[in-house]
């Protein structure tokens, strides 16, 4: 019995050392181990900056998980290129940095286990239809590319897939497209920072809970702008330099939000009380380093499950319960909900 255990063991430490000793001359690998006896491994490779000449596909372990492939000046990808052993295994894979400037249609197709893609600063600015058809992806990066449109059915998985979280920060991108077509768009988490864009764009059909909207040029927040945004949790407007107006009811639709940045617009100096109606789950609101320097008394009718406010500079108000004498006819202790400030004098 102890020999059958020593032989396992060893054979195992053999497969181990074989998985990096097969590591890709210039690479760096680590093997992980788990379950019983460590019985299983998967490999992370680290390939990033090969230097000139490097020819695709490397070979990789057959066990390969995570791969770093940026900074390789790999250019356009062609169907072959991510093709061969190991990669229909890969869960990850970071193709940053590599000047790319075009994805032919079945260049990913192999990856058939792929969950996370980081596209960031290369030099696309279209992606076929079928560039991630039949990928289980949750994360894609696509930041710091030259993107001036976008059609999000590029993005649309089956209805089994896990939802998806898209990055679109740092392009050119001037509109954005969505049309279902009767299927179902996934996208969970998406990121258009630092694009081009002049108004909150229409997102019909995604389900997102994750919103980043910074640095755009948008001036104004028009009612209704979020209405299609039904499932947001978190909805970041900050940075916009030319924000001067937000309409009332311009965040109408957004019942499940709870975390507002609203913070670095310098323009935007004041905000009604309607402006939040709709946020009844909003619990926490930054307005630090913008033009807004005090709010309306009665706000706290639209905000009702409110935590924290910041404001200004180092302001931070926080909403406690003010308790009232005890009411020798009623017979009860009342309650009010104020706003309390660290900052005394402010408007509120």
């Amino acid at each position: 019995m102890e020999f059958c255990l020593w032989f396992g063991l060893s054979l195992l430490a053999a497969v181990q050392s074989s998985s990096v000793k097969n590591c890709h001359p210039g690479c760096h690998c680590e093997v992980e181990s788990f379950g019983l006896f460590d019985s299983f491994s998967l490999t992370s490779m680290d390939c990033h900056r090969l230097g000139p000449g490097v020819v695709m596909p490397i070979p990789i372990p057959l066990d390969t998980a995570y791969l770093d492939l940026s900074s390789n000046n790999l250019g356009p990808l062609s169907d072959s290129m991510l093709a061969g052993p190991g990669y229909t295994t890969l869960v990850s894979l970071d193709l940053s940095g590599n000047h790319i400037t075009k994805i032919s249609p079945n260049a990913l197709a192999k990856l058939r286990y792929l969950e996370t893609l980081d596209l960031s600063h290369n030099n696309l600015d279209s992606l076929s239809s079928s560039c991630f058809s039949g990928l289980p992806l949750a994360e894609v990066d696509l930041s710091h590319n030259s993107f001036r449109e976008l059609d999000l059915d590029i993005f649309i998985l089956k209805a089994n897939a896990e939802p998806l979280s898209v990055d679109l920060s740092h392009n050119e991108l001037m509109s954005l497209s969505a049309t279902s077509h009767g299927r179902v768009l996934h996208i969970q988490s998406l990121n258009l920072t630092a694009n081009k864009l002049t108004s909150v764009p229409r997102m019909e059909g995604l389900s997102l809970r994750y919103l980043n909207l910074d640095s755009n040029p948008i001036t104004r927040i028009k009612e209704g702008a979020f209405a299609e945004f039904n499932d947001l949790v978190y909805l970041s407007i900050s940075n916009l330099q030319g924000l001067q107006e937000i309409d009332p009811y311009g965040f109408k639709g957004l019942q499940n939000l709870q975390v507002l940045d609203l913070s670095n617009n310098l323009k935007l100096k004041m905000l009604i009380p309607a402006v939040f109606s709709g946020l009844g789950s909003l619990q926490e609101l930054n307005l630090s380093k913008s033009g807004v320097v005090s709010l309306p008394n009665n706000m706290l009718t639209h905000l009702p499950s409110i935590k924290s406010i910041t404001l200004g500079q180092a302001i931070h108000c926080w909403k406690t319960r003010k308790q009232e004498q005890f009411h020798p006819q009623l017979g009860q202790i009342q309650h009010n909900e104020v706003l309390s400030c660290n900052v005394v004098g402010i408007v509120l």
